[in-house]
Formats: C-alpha cells, sequence, structure tokens
C-alpha cells in the first residue's frame, strides 16, 4: 500500500465486516446460552464438533483413556452430554507442560514492520507454519510491493530477567511464494534465507496448519500470542473463550488489541485453530463505534481507546481449503510441501514422461565418506545414518549432521567440526535394495506388529478397552467410535508424537526387516564396514535405525579400534523387541565402548523405549532434550543441543 493510512483503512473494513457478522449471529449466540443454561455445561457445540473434539483429545493422551473407560461403566457414554464432561474435564486441567509447549509454540511468532527509511514501524503480527512460510494477514500484507519492503523480527519479547534479549530480522521472499486472500484476511509468503544459510523455521521453530476438525468446541479455552499495538511480544491466556464457530471465521473474547492483527490463536494444546484478524468494537443505536468511556470515538482517539466486545479470526480448516483450491508452479508446491502432511492439500499428480528411463542398477555403487583424525588427540569421529536416506548425497547428508553438531558445539563454546574430519558410511541405497530383493520370512511382519504394538503401549495407550460387544454397548454410538480410534495403535503413536503415522510404520518395518533377515542385516554391515577406520580411538554417533546397527557394528568392527564413546540419539534400543534381536545377544552392553551417551525426546516415537538404563542398566549418561514437535526425530535437532554437542566435542578434544 502506498500509505499507512490505507493500510489502516483496509483493517477498519476488516473490522466492520466482522461487525456485520458479529450482528448477525445474535440469535445464534442466545441459543448458546440456552444450551448452557440447560446442561449446566460451558462447552457446547453441534453433535459432529463435540464428537470429533472429544475423539481428538482422547487419542492425543490430553485425556486419560481410563477416565473415559470409568464414565462409560457408570454413566454411560451414549449422548453428547457426556462427550461435553470429556472436553471440559480436558478444559479445566491442564499438564505441566502447558507452559513449556506454550513457550515453544510462541517463539515461532514474530513482529512485522515497515522499513522506512531505516525506521521500523510495526504494522502486525505473523508466525511461521513451516520452515521457509509465513503466516499473517491479507490487510498487514496485501501485495507482493508491501511484503517486500518490510522485515520480520524474532525474539522482539523480554527474556526470565525481564530484560529485552536479542531479535534477528528476517526479510521476506513474496517473488518465491505469495498467496492472499482479502475475504478470508489472510497471506502466506516465504521469509528468505539470512545471508549465513539459516531459514527462520530452522531456528525459532514453526506451528503447524492442521486440516481436520476437532480442534476446539464452543466454551473452550484460547490463547493469543502476538505483539499487541508493536510492543514486544505478549501471550493472552486469561478468561479467553470460543464463543461461536461460523462457516469461514471464528469469534472469541480475549484481550486482543489491532497490532495483534496476524497472531495466530491456539487451543490449550497449542495447535493454531485461527488467525486473528480483527476486533468487533461496541457501537450505538446509530452504528457509531463507542469509546471505553462510552462516548463516541472519533478516528484520532486511536485503536487502543475503543470498547472492543469480541474479537474474530480466519478458521485454518477454511484458510487451508482454499489454499488448496489454487494451482501452483512446481516450485511453489515444494513450498507449499513443507506445511507436511496434517495440511491436507491436495495431492498433485506428476505428468509422465514419454522419455523411456533407464533400469536402475540394483547393486549401489553409492558409496560413503571417510574422514580424517580429528586434533591433538587424534580422534576419529563415525557418523552412522538411519533409515529413508536412499537416494541421497553422502556429502550432502555428512553436511547436515556437521552443521547441526557445530550449532550445539557453537553454544557450548567449542569450535566446530569440519565436515571432511567426520567418517560417513553410507547404505540407504543398500538398505533398500536389499529389503526389495529378499525372500518372504514368516517372522517379519509378526516382530513389526510386535514392535508397534509394545511401542503404543509404552506411548501409554491403554491395554484394558473394552472389546466385548456387551461391554462396548455400556458406551454407547458415540463412545464407541472413540474406543475404535484408540485400537489405532499407529495413530495412537502419531497423535502422541505429532508425526506422521506412515512415516513411524516406515521406520519400524525398515528396523524389523534389519532384524529378521540375516541378508538385509549382513548387506547393511558390509556396507558400513567399507569406511570405518581401521584402528585408533573413534567416537561413533549414531541415530535412529543407525543406533540398531551401531551395537552390531560394535561387534564387527576391527580390533585395533578402540570406541571412546558412543552416541545414540532417537533410539528404539530401549524396546525389547529390538534388543533381543541384536548380535550382542540382547541388552548386554559391548565392553569396548568406553563412555555411552544416550540422548533422547519424549515426543520422539522412536525413542519411546528410553531412557535406555531402564533396559541396559546403569553405566551410560541419558540426556533427555526438548526439539521442535514438528521434527522431533531429526538428528541435526538431536546434535544442536548444546549439553549433547558438547559431550561430543569433549570426547574429541580431551
Amino acid at each position: 500500500m502506498d500509505t499507512e493510512s490505507e493500510r489502516t483503512d483496509a483493517w477498519r473494513e476488516q473490522m466492520d465486516a466482522a461487525s456485520r457478522r458479529f450482528a448477525d449471529t445474535a440469535e445464534q449466540r442466545e441459543e448458546v446460552e440456552r444450551r448452557r443454561a440447560a446442561t449446566e455445561s460451558v462447552v457446547v457445540d453441534t453433535k459432529e464438533q463435540i464428537v470429533a473434539r472429544a475423539d481428538r483429545l482422547l487419542v492425543t493422551g490430553e485425556v486419560p483413556a481410563t477416565a473415559v473407560i470409568e464414565l462409560g461403566r457408570h454413566d454411560p457414554v451414549d449422548g453428547i452430554g457426556s462427550l461435553e464432561r470429556v472436553i471440559g474435564f480436558a478444559n479445566e486441567l491442564q499438564a505441566v507442560n502447558f507452559l513449556t509447549r506454550g513457550a515453544r509454540a510462541a517463539q515461532a511468532v514474530a513482529r512485522i514492520s515497515l522499513n522506512d527509511n531505516g525506521r521500523q514501524i510495526p504494522v502486525g503480527t505473523g508466525s511461521m507454519v513451516s520452515p521457509q512460510l509465513l503466516l499473517t494477514n491479507n490487510h498487514v500484507l496485501p501485495t507482493v510491493a508491501d511484503a517486500a519492503s518490510v522485515v520480520v523480527e524474532f525474539g522482539a519479547e523480554v527474556a526470565a530477567n525481564n530484560v529485552p534479549g536479542p531479535t534477528v530480522h528476517y526479510r521476506l521472499a513474496p517473488e518465491d511464494l505469495f498467496v492472499t486472500s482479502e475475504h478470508l484476511d489472510y497471506t502466506l509468503v516465504r521469509v528468505a534465507p539470512n545471508a549465513d544459510g539459516s531459514f527462520a523455521g530452522g531456528e525459532f521453530g514453526w506451528n503447524k496448519l492442521i486440516a481436520e476438525p476437532g480442534k476446539i468446541v464452543i466454551g473452550e479455552a484460547m490463547n493469543v500470542v502476538g505483539h499487541p499495538s508493536g510492543r514486544l511480544k505478549e501471550i493472552s491466556i486469561r478468561d479467553n473463550r470460543l464463543d461461536l464457530q461460523l462457516e469461514h471465521f471464528l469469534h472469541y473474547h480475549s484481550d486482543t488489541e489491532p497490532g495483534n492483527s496476524g497472531s495466530p490463536v491456539f487451543n490449550d494444546q497449542w495447535e493454531i485453530v485461527a488467525l486473528h484478524h480483527a476486533g468487533v468494537p461496541k457501537k450505538d443505536d446509530k452504528g457509531r463505534v463507542l469509546r471505553k468511556d462510552g462516548k463516541l470515538w472519533q478516528r484520532g482517539d486511536g485503536d487502543d481507546a475503543i470498547e472492543w466486545i469480541a474479537n474474530e479470526g480466519t478458521r485454518v480448516s477454511v484458510l487451508l481449503r482454499d489454499l488448496g483450491s489454487r494451482s501452483f508452479d512446481p516450485v511453489q508446491r515444494a513450498l507449499l510441501d513443507e506445511l507436511g502432511p496434517t495440511a491436507a492439500l491436495p495431492v498433485v499428480e506428476t505428468v509422465t514422461r514419454s522419455v523411456p528411463q533407464p533400469v536402475p542398477v540394483r547393486e549401489s555403487t553409492v558409496r560413503g565418506l571417510r574422514g580424517r583424525p580429528v586434533g591433538a588427540a587424534g580422534r576419529s569421529v563415525l557418523f552412522l545414518h538411519g533409515r529413508g536416506q536412499q537416494g541421497r548425497d553422502p556429502a550432502e547428508l555428512r553436511r547436515t549432521w556437521t552443521a547441526g553438531l557445530n550449532k550445539g558445539l557453537t553454544l557450548a563454546g567449542l569450535g566446530p567440526l569440519d565436515p571432511a574430519d567426520a567418517y560417513f558410511p553410507f547404505y540407504g541405497d543398500r538398505l533398500v535394495e536389499s529389503i526389495d530383493t529378499r525372500e518372504a520370512v514368516d517372522t517379519g511382519p509378526a516382530l513389526y506388529e510386535e514392535l508397534v504394538a509394545e511401542a503404543a503401549q509404552r506411548a501409554g495407550m491403554p491395554t484394558d478397552l473394552p472389546a466385548d460387544p456387551q461391554t462396548r454397548e455400556l458406551f454407547g454410538g458415540f463412545g464407541a467410535v472413540l474406543l475404535d480410534r484408540l485400537h489405532d495403535q499407529l495413530g495412537w503413536i502419531a497423535a502422541r508424537s505429532g508425526l506422521d503415522s506412515a512415516l513411524i510404520g516406515a521406520i519400524f518395518k525398515d528396523v524389523a526387516a534389519y532384524l529378521d533377515d540375516e541378508r538385509v542385516r549382513k548387506s547393511v554391515l558390509d556396507a558400513v564396514l567399507a569406511d570405518v577406520p581401521s584402528g585408533g580411538e573413534l567416537v561413533l554417533v549414531s541415530h535412529s535405525l543407525g543406533t540398531v546397527v551401531a551395537l552390531d557394528l560394535l561387534t564387527q568392527l576391527p580390533q585395533e579400534v578402540n570406541v571412546r564413546m558412543l552416541v545414540t540419539a532417537g533410539s528404539p534400543l530401549g524396546l525389547d523387541g529390538v534388543y533381543r534381536k541384536l548380535l550382542t545377544g540382547g541388552a548386554n552392553r559391548p565392553e569396548r565402548v568406553g563412555e555411552w551417551l544416550n540422548t533422547w525426546y519424549a515426543g520422539d516415537p522412536i525413542a519411546i523405549g528410553c531412557p535406555l538404563s531402564r533396559a541396559w542398566g546403569a553405566g551410560l549418561r541419558e540426556v533427555p532434550v526438548e526439539n521442535p514437535k514438528e521434527r522431533a526425530h531429526d538428528i541435526a535437532e538431536y546434535l544442536a543441543h548444546a549439553a549433547v554437542a558438547a559431550t561430543i566435542g569433549g570426547a574429541l578434544s580431551a
């Protein structure tokens, strides 16, 4: 926009539209109040919304399944009233990690300011919803030119000592991706990487957009994070409730101000349910806006003088549906795919080429990378990757691992590692080839099912769910829907971790294939052994399936190699179905290992068996960490933690 006045006029148009929708739904709000009085429940909504919400809360573990089972036994879950009580239970009690999860979600929220000859003028709020995409309002960034003229400021907030901390600025790259809607008042735009190549989402995380219903119902609490009136970041978590669900928008009451335009609106599980865009002002009988003191509001009074009676935000599911209806070129589509499977964007069919493609060579010729001794101690470091790396460039993978480790080393005050110093055996192609060509084995599916079942049980999935028809009748139609969902083990693990169930299943399938077929195991170990040091001291850093391979590798390494430290990250080695199949003969720590560091994140579904000390006994160091939920299993995130990197760096230099 050419002037700040035009930007303000656009916001007031949104405010007037929100006011009209608020006035048009007066009867619906009255009906909500009548239902509340009749049911004595704050939580009320349509049957579909109530069932979807109770279902989502249950499978994500926000409501203990045992509580619902007891409810069904004493008060059959045969109607909406019972499910409303289930939701109310979750609405009233919060786990202590509510604050930790909220702080992590707030990191991805940034202040958007107009860059005017070196002077920054705040115009709104935005938040990262993927590694490279920022979501805000159309009236904040209505055009490509507007997006190109602003800066996005992360970390504009006070620290624990009540002193403002350092901020990081990013510019936008609307020429790469810019999607906007005036009616829904949203803009999705790419954030340009900084000079060092870092992405804003990689530095500050992002909050996923979820298309699935059941994220909130009328009467539930809401949390808003933003920069009201351009101030340092604030959060509104007191007395915020959803009042009404419209087709495209949500109405709620909350302490927000005009600078909150573009703020994410969260439920109590810190999932984005709406994009805040306008307030509803109180008006007199002639439709004139009133001030907080009851007098008529004048243009020069400022927006903070208005008496606000409600707020409006665009529903995330509607926003995603609009996004999915548009067409994009392949580069833009690749950026949108980073929103992840929860966004449920339509799958784009690829055009089949008419040119014949060469037949791939079955036996991979891709080799791993050899490193060199590090520092005065002359020790070697070896990175051992997990599954799903087929077709990747080992040099690129080694740089990714090293970049994560170097971030942690910097935070720990230690010097960086040159990627060329690290050994990086590569078995990604060999694993896939050996699985594709192996003969079927009877125990393969059984082991996979055993691993998934054990992981689900360790993730808190109830084992005493009613199965017989007579008992299940107590739960009625709606309760039975919830119980059926609970029986989906992969769905349970995925809901508790936030990772896609297909990815979790694929990882466990590959672990089962490696452990249960000696030809697969031999093929992988041969590929790894081809690129390990022949002697000296070694620091072995492994991840995911690579931690399983690492334990087997320890029985195969040359006697001249002394393993000073073993590092396992995101490991399934705590599962009984895994360690009993190892070449070590069970959870028996190899004598040749000096120190053992195991790092894990509670939200990582592959590390559900952690801490490993419960199965492997004392003598190994456990370092629990907090990874971004959407990158719960990412090796670079594990290595970027100072405590993890410092231990590795110390082992290399001591």
